[in-house]
């Protein structure tokens, strides 16, 4: 079946509030999104990935305005001007470093630092409260200028250079603040990051609204974007203009003062309540666990009980204790965390239901299982204040204002896309069940009280699998260690873009596990030196203080618009790739999943590595929410079935070195369209609740009943016994932790649709997957121009046509 082009590719209106979230995409499947926006909260013009010029982190004269504006007594904005003098002071002091023998590390220059890296070893909670006044004042001082600027000529317009290309170098200082600071509130989230992450959140976002209000600047930009056609600019230069004027207007700088002034305290109170709503789930996955003995572990694969039982020292070496299910930790041998690395294999492979049952009930009930961490009432207050902003807006909904920056354009055609494959994968899901149940009865022995239940399906789905494929998965783990995956994907980057990777032993990161690597390739000049492209860190393991899930970010993004006399390394992107395998002793063993989960977010790291733009705004992933999962879900591509001759190449034992046999990859295709329809109502119910909880136009007076919604959805949709949503409301970052993926969770299943057609012009050119001239385009219109232009543009550039839905749909086993 194809999709007409009206469906899947509508003109989109140009430009787009960006969310500093936005890089942090996690996978189709199971993933969760660490809440950066709520660490460093994106405004007008903010970056979405971590180390972009963002609009965040307050000027102590842009606390004091907002303070004013929004009613605040004369004493407390007298009290806000004393102590924003007592801390720029002394933090402008720590700089220098006169008077005190420890310089703020965040406000140092950082130039004889290797690639210009954070001095990571030197940087402590504390110093970021300071390093943001003195970032902040720079910040507001360099978008005065703007306003202040002239061009030589008082009666001249405003100019591109003046304005926009100023605009887009603004807050370099910031920048690179922010890029450790969001960076530092996912991966070492420790509670005194927590203090400081709460205290600065809605700061920050007063911040942003008075750099989006500035007096004078959205007038300028304003007159720019009123003779764009007409002053002799490039179409990237349009392209830019356009955005940045859309960035401004979709965060009410066209507003009455009234408005703006409502905006800023709306922002400034979601800023607070979605950092509240992550660092709720963020303490449930750290405080819960279930102790186990060896004889819990029956079924468990070797590579699992290593796993849990190295979690379990773990927890002995943070000493804490649980408030959840964690008695007697401290003596444990083993224990299954939250961690997802934990708790799928053990839900896949632990003959013990009733253990299944305790650890599906915690881990679906993320954000809800102390009284103290209620996160179904933070969200629900999130769901009234969002649409009061779109209403504000003139849209009558949440999910009409996010749409209108899509590809999609609507939620109608979001829901065209949605409802299509839900039915599909209904009924797939129920043929998938009736076998389930049949292995039950026919082949187990067992007898399951109430049928198959969602703590069951994964337990007896691989169980069917194995008799029906004769392929057992964790077969399939011992050759695919950490190390193998990883020189696999380094691999298809080389033969696919000429990329070269060396790791740097001598370059610290920020924690003992993050690796650093060059990144080269050849230099354009015959017999030139290599050319550094990058610098990738890449952090595997989960760990006490770090988000769950999986994710890209940026400590800074790739331009060439910098400052006269600024060094050029500045403009070499310094890309972060988090995972959380769950690390062993030996050598860390991955699923099936978990290896595609490392070649996903490589995808999004070769977004940012192989940016070709000339303006931080328009690279890296600073594009639209149904294009960013492209280049993540394209890669992945290379490490499949389908595509075998990556695996035959990279997939070796981990102690014998043998190559994976053929046979046990025969049955890896032979088994990959089962249990689809399970993984696909996972997915697609949490999309379509999605769109419906945030296209209702009345949530009542009193508080809304979020509970019973899902209820009412999930029964209007049919959905089938024995799976429930992949995201629970309570956990749901992608919706409430941010407002990137709020209304365009989505966005997974629209980039499928692209990235399995993408893939197709790979498997039908003369050099098949690794074909040179389909790679320099997919590395041209997909990985490098960024948001150069519209991205319907870019595919039809890359495919010569809009996409067609039969290859997603084939690719499921759907069609």
């Amino acid at each position: 079946m194809q999709f007409s082009s009206a469906a899947l590719l509508r003109a989109a209106s140009v430009g787009s509030t960006v969310f500093f979230a936005r890089a942090f995409a996690g996978r189709t499947t199971p993933r969760a999104v660490p809440s950066l926006s709520a660490a460093v909260p994106s405004l007008s013009g903010a970056r979405a990935a971590i180390g972009r010029r963002v609009f965040v982190a307050p000027s102590s004269s842009s606390s004091i305005l907002a303070m004013a504006a929004s009613g605040s007594s004369a004493s407390a904005v007298e009290e806000e001007k004393s102590r924003s003098a007592a801390t720029t002071a002394a933090a402008t002091t720590s700089a220098t470093g006169e008077g005190k023998d420890d310089p703020n590390p965040l406000l140092s220059d950082w130039s004889s630092e290797p690639y210009h890296l954070p001095p990571f070893r030197l940087i402590e909670p504390s110093h970021f409260r300071p390093a943001f006044d003195v970032a902040m004042e720079r910040h507001m001082s360099d978008l005065k200028s703007i306003v202040e600027s002239n061009d030589d000529d008082d009666d001249s317009p405003p100019t591109f250079e003046s304005v926009i290309a100023a605009h887009d170098r603004a807050g370099s200082l910031l920048s690179k603040i922010s890029s450790v600071f969001g960076n530092y509130c996912s991966s070492l989230n420790t509670d005194e990051m927590k203090a400081v992450q709460s205290e600065m959140s809605p700061i920050l976002s007063r911040h942003g609204s008075a750099a989006v209000t500035l007096p004078g600047l959205f007038e300028r930009i304003d007159a720019v974007y009123r003779n764009r056609n007409d002053s002799g600019l490039d179409d990237e230069q349009i392209r830019l203009v356009e955005r940045v004027h859309l960035d401004f207007t979709r965060q009410g700088a066209d507003f009455t003062d009234e408005r703006k002034e409502e905006y800023a305290e709306i922002e400034a109170e979601l800023a607070a309540l979605q950092t509240s709503f992550m660092q709720n789930v963020m303490t449930d996955e750290e405080t819960w666990c279930m102790t186990l003995g060896e004889e819990d572990l029956v079924g468990c694969p070797d590579s699992l009980i290593e796993a849990s039982k190295s979690a379990a020292e773990d927890r002995r070496k943070k000493k804490k204790t649980t408030t959840t299910g964690g008695e007697g930790e401290e003596d444990a041998a083993y224990v299954i965390t939250l961690s997802r690395s934990l708790v799928e294999p053990f839900l896949t492979f632990s003959s013990r239901r009733d253990l299944r049952e305790t650890a599906w009930e915690a881990w679906t009930k993320r954000g809800e299982l102390h009284p103290e961490r209620d996160n179904l009432a933070i969200a629900a207050k999130i769901l009234k204040l969002r649409k009061r902003q779109a209403n504000l807006h003139g849209c009558a909904t949440f999910s009409e204002y996010q749409c209108k920056d899509t590809m999609a354009g609507t939620p109608e055609r979001v829901m065209e896309l949605l409802e299509d494959v839900w039915v599909r994968a209904k009924e797939a899901a129920d043929r998938e069940r009736e076998a389930l149940e049949k292995f039950v009865e026919e082949e187990s022995g067992d007898e399951l009280e109430g049928g198959i239940r969602p703590w069951d399906w994964r337990y007896y789905a691989e169980k069917v699998r194995v008799a029906r494929y004769s392929f057992d998965e964790s077969a399939l783990k011992p050759y695919l260690s950490l190390d193998a995956v990883s020189n696999a994907v380094m691999s298809v980057s080389n033969k696919l873009f000429g990329l070269t990777y060396v790791k740097r032993d001598d370059v610290e990161g920020y924690h003992p596990d993050v690796n650093v690597y060059e990144v080269t390739e050849k230099s354009a000049e015959d017999g030139g030196p290599d050319k550094l492209r990058a610098v990738f860190l890449t952090d595997n393991y989960a760990r006490p203080y770090k988000s769950s899930g999986a994710w890209m970010s940026e400590f800074r993004s790739q331009t060439r618009n910098l400052p006269d006399g600024a060094d050029g390394m500045e403009s070499i992107p310094v890309v972060v790739n988090n995972n959380n395998f769950a690390k062993a002793a030996d050598s860390t063993l991955l699923s099936f999943d978990d290896a595609k989960t490392l070649f996903h977010e490589c995808g999004h790291g070769h977004h940012g590595m192989l940016s070709d733009a000339t303006y931080s705004r328009l690279s890296s992933t600073s594009v639209l929410r149904d294009f960013v999962e492209l280049p993540s879900q394209l890669l992945e591509r290379w490490f499949d079935a389908d595509a075998p001759e990556v695996l035959k190449e990279h997939a070796r034992h981990y102690e014998t070195n043998e190559p994976v046999p053929d046979e046990l990859l025969a049955k890896l295709k032979n088994a990959r369209s089962f249990n689809q329809g399970f993984d696909t109502i996972e997915y697609t119910a949490c999309a379509l609740l999605d769109m419906a909880i945030h296209s209702l136009d009345d949530y009542g007076d009193d508080d809304f009943d979020i509970s019973a919604f899902e209820e009412r959805e999930l029964e209007r949709l049919g959905m089938p016994q024995g799976i429930v949503m992949r995201h629970r409301p309570a956990h749901f970052a992608h919706l409430f932790a941010s407002q990137y993926y709020a209304s365009c969770y989505y966005v997974y299943l629209w980039a499928e649709v692209l990235d399995a057609d993408a893939f197709g012009a790979f498997e039908e050119a003369p050099g098949g997957i690794f074909d040179p001239e389909v790679a320099s385009m997919a590395r041209r219109y997909i990985y490098g121009a960024g948001n150069t232009e519209a991205p319907d543009e870019l595919f039809r550039k890359f495919r010569g046509r809009d996409p067609d839905v039969r290859f997603m749909l084939e690719k499921k086993g759907l069609a």
